[in-house]
């Protein structure tokens, strides 16, 4: 990582840290650490533990103040939804976060910088970073302009499924899914999926579970209607 990569994140984040050391080390994968032999606490794994705390105080007075007329358990399904692991990496790779991590060679060669694991674990990473760095409103903003925008659609996305299959019923009518193609290495697989009512494709999905083309497919048809 050189100081040409570190500026070019900033400038995708909006935010110039003052340690660089502290935003690289959120970067860096616990396999990539192994490689160069960091000592056991040069990973991002520290700063991912702080990150998720201030993730959820964030979200948590986000929508306590947003939604109003919202009981507890509508603010923590609703919190749960839109800082869950698929919707923190969808934030990230908006400004091309996975680009940036540090991985080992073996990380490297299995696809680990697609993984919405990874790519989420940085995220939260990168928040405690800019937490320590730049402290409450630094991160505050980051989180409002990368995570608490565009909520109605992406909360569409993620309950497609759930939505979808509500709306299917009430009309009396059946929805199902199909496997139409997959492809792929083991470690890398494709899958495309139609969703059906009563029988007709509706819509087609593509990802890298079934589950994530069955949620595509679902919203395809959500967003046509």
């Amino acid at each position: 990582m050189n100081n040409f990569d570190i500026s070019l994140l900033e400038q995708k984040i909006g935010y110039e840290f003052k340690d660089k050391d502290l935003v690289k080390l959120a970067l860096t994968h616990s396999s990539y650490a192994n490689e160069m032999k960091i000592n056991k606490y040069g990973n991002y794994e520290r700063l991912e533990f702080l990150g998720d705390a201030v993730l959820e105080l964030m979200s948590s007075l986000f929508f306590y103040n947003a939604y109003p007329d919202k009981n507890e358990g509508e603010l923590t399904r609703l919190r749960s939804s839109m800082v869950c692991e698929p919707a923190l990496a969808y934030c990230a790779r908006e400004f091309d976060l996975q680009k940036f991590i540090l991985l080992g060679k073996g990380e490297e060669s299995t696809k680990g910088r697609e993984r919405d694991s990874i790519i989420s674990d940085v995220f939260e990473a990168l928040l405690g970073a800019m937490y320590l760095d730049g402290g409450f409103s630094v991160a505050q903003e980051f989180v409002l302009s990368h995570v608490m925008k565009d909520l109605e659609n992406k909360q569409l996305f993620y309950d497609a499924k759930t939505i979808l299959q509500e709306r299917v019923q009430q009309d009396g009518k059946t929805l199902s899914y199909e496997l139409v193609k997959e492809e792929g290495p083991d470690h890398d697989k494709l899958f495309t999926i139609n969703a059906l009512i009563d029988n007709t494709v509706m819509g087609t999905g593509v990802g890298k579970s079934k589950k994530s083309a069955e949620q595509q497919a679902a919203y395809q048809i959500l967003t046509k209607k």
